[in-house]
């Protein structure tokens, strides 16, 4: 009971918060500025990408907890953006073959249950010309005491995170469910803990 009370009420306003960190709002909007027409955001959130979706007609915002996606809706209002609330999985996508223009992933791949599945689904969904946008934080590989740390802590985080891993190497994902990179660039974030500052910014379409 303690735990859902957690998850439910303290883990979303923790969240919130630690997503509006000013060194990602920063990569927010670089990554988010530049993209125009339809958009399928995977991980939606509390919505703080909202305000960096400048030429952007309709957004599907896939969040699939009910209790995060009510610290979303006081945003949503204010949008000038049509948003579509999608209450669904990454792994189980409600959309057509090749019918997405923009997927967009900001710090959800890594607490996506069935990584490889989910990756299948947006390979699937988005058209031979569009482009996955995405910043994640990710495993370290020059560094082998924080990449050691990262494997020993998962277990905790996920407990304490909605199921946030702190070791994937999301590359080398994106690389075995048949992306490419258009533009792939690593960066520690300021103002996160060392162990999960770590993150990959990255544009990717259909190998």
């Amino acid at each position: 009971m303690i735990y859902k009370f957690y998850q439910q009420h303290i883990f979303p306003h923790l969240l919130n918060q630690v997503m509006q960190t000013p060194s990602l709002m920063d990569q927010r909007r670089e990554l988010l500025l530049p993209i125009s027409g339809q958009v399928l955001e995977i991980g939606f959130g509390t919505g703080v990408n909202l305000p960096f979706y400048q030429n952007v007609d309709t957004l599907y915002a896939l969040e699939p907890n009910p209790d995060i996606y009510q610290l979303a809706i006081r945003r949503v209002h204010e949008s000038a953006i049509h948003v579509q609330h999608v209450q669904a999985s990454a792994e189980k996508l409600p959309f057509a073959d090749n019918s997405i223009e923009h997927i967009v992933s900001t710090w959800t791949l890594c607490s996506i249950e069935n990584l490889p599945q989910a990756l299948t689904e947006l390979h699937r969904v988005l058209k031979p010309s569009g482009t996955l946008h995405l910043v994640e934080h990710v495993q370290y590989q020059d560094n082998k005491t924080l990449k050691h740390l990262q494997n020993l802590l998962t277990p905790i985080q996920k407990r304490l995170a909605d199921g946030c891993h702190l070791n994937r190497n999301i590359a080398q994902a994106l690389l075995e469910a048949n992306f490419s990179f258009k533009e792939q660039h690593y960066f520690d974030a300021a103002g996160i803990p060392k162990i999960g500052s770590l993150m990959l910014f990255a544009r990717a379409e259909k190998a």
